[in-house]
């Protein structure tokens, strides 16, 4: 019955003299997630991406859609050519499949191509007409139909469609430029994450880790999350970084109530020399404000200061209960949860200072050989493409 799918995309009709990009962006992601059909065609007709299945299944083709950020709705179509009969044939076919020859309905009609010799409401009556006179069990509800029988008259074709799937919403990942993402193990990271490719942005994550001392579990559980997060933005880049050294000398030289902030003040350093490399326009992270003593409006602060990037945290005004709930919606929660540390949390001081003033950091960090511990932990990089 349905061998095509409409898109429609809501934001990006906004955006002026940029738009005609950004929906050959999401053109591409579009066909990108449709990659193991080959047989798949993706084409862009005015302020809409169809897709033609060719034989592919129509409820999976829409479960990959939705999927897919920068997308405000999607139906599946049945195409009619451009004439009166032939579409009221069609919307006839979708009116038997959809209502089994009983209940409601109701017809909407849309007329992007304004030579066609009806416009939308004589669209709508005729179509409305036809299909009460092939099905005597039917009726006309305007207000509360079972369906909503819609009709879109395009350039060189008309479509017919029963129903509109909710789309992602958001930007189409490359949008909004390229970031680096902290992503640890626990459950707050993989959300900003998802958050962040919702705006748009193109990710490189970093995940800290600090040999012998937290486990290949542990490295394997951040793996499993890049996985399942590569499902809603494709294949991402993971790169593994060391600061088993860094946290020796800190935990050497530093105070213990700041060891944290000090460690996470590194990891942005590191992080920045990362982005300078890719050409990363910002970090994110998976802050949410006063839920940790690391995470404190004076402790953001102090570690702020050890980039010079724009610091991203879409989860800063998020409660936890929330979080998770996005967590289990979007599959990584239960990985989340698994008992494997990371570095950070290994490394906690028993009474970890709430509201360090960056004069306090400065001290605490001067007998750290910074530049150098950076460096060796960039040279430690081990780079992954997960999700291919």
């Amino acid at each position: 019955m349905y061998d095509h799918i409409l898109i429609r995309y809501g934001e990006l009709t906004t955006k002026g003299a940029n738009r005609s990009d950004m929906e050959q962006i999401l053109e591409r992601n579009v066909r990108q997630a449709f990659v193991a059909w080959p047989q798949v065609r993706v084409g862009r007709i005015h302020t809409r991406i169809v897709v033609e299945l060719h034989g592919v299944p129509v409820e999976p083709a829409l479960q990959t859609l939705q999927h897919v950020f920068g997308i405000s709705s999607f139906s599946p179509v049945a195409v009619a050519s451009l004439d009166i009969e032939a579409i009221c044939d069609t919307a006839i076919q979708v009116a038997k499949h959809e209502l089994a020859g009983k209940g409601t309905f109701k017809v909407e009609a849309r007329r992007g191509n304004k030579q066609f010799p009806l416009d939308s409401p004589a669209i709508a009556r005729e179509v409305g007409s036809a299909v009460l006179r092939a099905l005597p069990e039917v009726r006309v509800d305007v207000h509360h139909p079972d369906l909503v029988l819609e009709v879109d008259v395009r350039k060189s074709q008309a479509y017919v469609y029963p129903r509109r799937v909710p789309g992602l919403g958001g930007f189409p990942i490359g949008m909004s430029g390229r970031a680096i993402a902290l992503l640890s193990g626990g459950i707050d990271s993989p959300v900003a994450v998802w958050k962040a490719m919702k705006r748009g942005l193109s990710l490189d994550l970093v995940h800290f880790h600090s040999f012998p001392f937290t486990s290949e579990r542990a490295q394997r559980k951040v793996e499993d999350l890049v996985e399942i997060l590569a499902k809603w933005g494709g294949p991402l880049p993971l790169h593994l970084i060391s600061v088993t050294e860094i946290q020796s000398e800190i935990r050497k030289h530093c105070p213990e109530g700041l060891r944290t902030v000090l460690l996470r003040r590194m990891m942005f350093r590191i992080a920045t020399k990362l982005a300078d490399e890719l050409r990363g326009g910002a970090l994110v992270t998976g802050d949410s404000l006063g839920q940790v003593a690391s995470q404190t409006l004076s402790a953001l602060n102090a570690v702020d200061a050890a980039t010079n990037l724009t610091v991203i945290r879409p989860l800063a005004t998020e409660d936890k209960l929330d979080i998770i709930d996005v967590a289990k919606r979007i599959g990584t929660y239960e990985t989340s949860v698994q008992p494997f540390d990371d570095c950070c949390s290994l490394f906690a001081p028993r009474r970890p200072k709430t509201n360090p003033k960056l004069e306090e950091i400065d001290r605490a960090e001067a007998p750290l050989d910074v530049e150098n511990l950076v460096a060796a932990a960039v040279a430690s990089r081990e780079c992954k493409r997960i999700g291919m």
